[in-house]
């Protein structure tokens, strides 16, 4: 196995609304900010990823536009994800592994401003049982918060204190859509109130990659990538406990995050009840720091909360806040499909 790390993270503020800027108006200023923090070019990258959703967009192929951000010409090696920027990481972290490239530029965006993404969201389910009912996302995640609390998991006053925490650290998060004080607001789908549901809006991020000594080149503390890995849970409801979440439990066993604890999680969690059962299948403590950046409760770009997610783990080991970091990103509703990573800092490896 190649040593892989993140050598670089950017993202935009993130905003209810840009209707005034295109998807490739959007990527194009992170792009230049995360080439310029490693001083490489367009040219110097050896495999380019992007994650978006053509659902978002409403219209077939929207990626392909989002290239004239990147530049396709002279020809790049290209691919793309239909889902969060962190699937397409990982596909970018293989490709690093099979030697064909020693560095990866990645990149994801969503626009939700333009519809209404509570029913975009619903064409996710299954087509033939599920989605003809229309069961929006919020109304999905508000069964899941009733379960764990009929379960006896949590209560309103923790998910009320999950919201409360999360919104207080994106205070000192310039790129939060939402930070401070934010009241938690009217009922919305009981048990859910808004302020414990993430907030509609458009952003975008990107990572560099980069192998051995080019990361080491290239940033002074590299975050490494220990161990990554993803699961996928069963596509009907009514066939998951929707109070656990085994999928992310074994992709962090498969990723190593039970070798050692870490000190930092950074959770894509866009509900407060979804932070709960998080918590529990990564058996984690008070003492790790949970969502420092805010989380998915401050800002939730959609395709890109969770590539930000890994983001700013990575920052965090960048700066010298962390040692090792976990990182989640999900997809899909009620945590259908999890991701796992573990970062460290060069000391935590020797």
């Amino acid at each position: 196995m190649r040593d892989v790390a993140i050598v670089a993270f950017a993202q935009t503020d993130h905003l209810r609304r840009t209707d005034e800027l295109s998807e490739v108006e959007m990527v194009m200023p992170v792009l230049h900010r995360v080439l310029d923090a490693t001083g490489l070019r367009t040219s110097d990258i050896g495999f380019t990823c992007s994650g978006s959703s053509d659902y978002l967009a409403g219209r077939a192929f929207s990626f392909t536009m989002a290239l004239d951000g990147v530049g396709a010409h002279p020809p790049i090696s290209e691919s793309h994800v239909e889902t969060d920027g962190a699937w397409a990481l990982y596909e970018a972290w293989v490709k690093i592994q099979t030697g064909e490239a020693d560095t990866a530029l990645v990149y994801s965006y969503g626009k939700s401003s333009p519809g209404r993404v509570r029913d975009v969201l619903t064409r996710q389910l299954d087509p033939y049982y599920t989605a003809p009912l229309w069961p929006d996302s919020v109304a999905l995640a508000a069964l899941q918060a009733q379960a764990l609390i009929d379960s006896g998991a949590t209560d309103d006053a923790a998910l009320t204190a999950v919201a409360a925490r999360s919104r207080a650290d994106a205070a000192g998060n310039p790129h939060a859509q939402l930070a401070g004080d934010v009241p938690v607001g009217d009922p919305l789908v009981a048990p859910l109130r808004t302020g414990h549901c993430p907030p509609v809006g458009d952003g975008a991020a990107a990572v560099i990659l980069a192998a051995g000594d080019t990361a080491r080149a290239l940033c002074a503390r590299p975050a490494w990538i220990r161990g990554i890995d993803h699961r996928i849970e069963a596509h009907g409801l009514g066939l998951r406990d929707l109070t656990d979440s085994p999928s992310t439990r074994l992709a962090a066993e498969r990723a190593g995050v039970f070798e050692r604890p870490v000190d930092t999680a950074e959770l894509h969690a866009p509900f407060s009840s979804q932070e709960v059962v998080l918590r529990r299948a990564l058996g984690l403590g008070d003492e790790v720091r949970v969502n420092p950046s805010g989380g998915a409760l401050a800002a939730n770009p959609l395709m890109a909360a969770g590539l930000i997610r890994l983001g700013e783990a990575a920052a965090r080991i960048h700066r010298g806040e962390s040692d090792r970091a976990l990182a989640h990103a999900t997809s899909g509703p009620c945590l259908q499909q999890n991701l796992v990573a573990v970062l460290e800092g060069e000391s935590a490896h020797a």
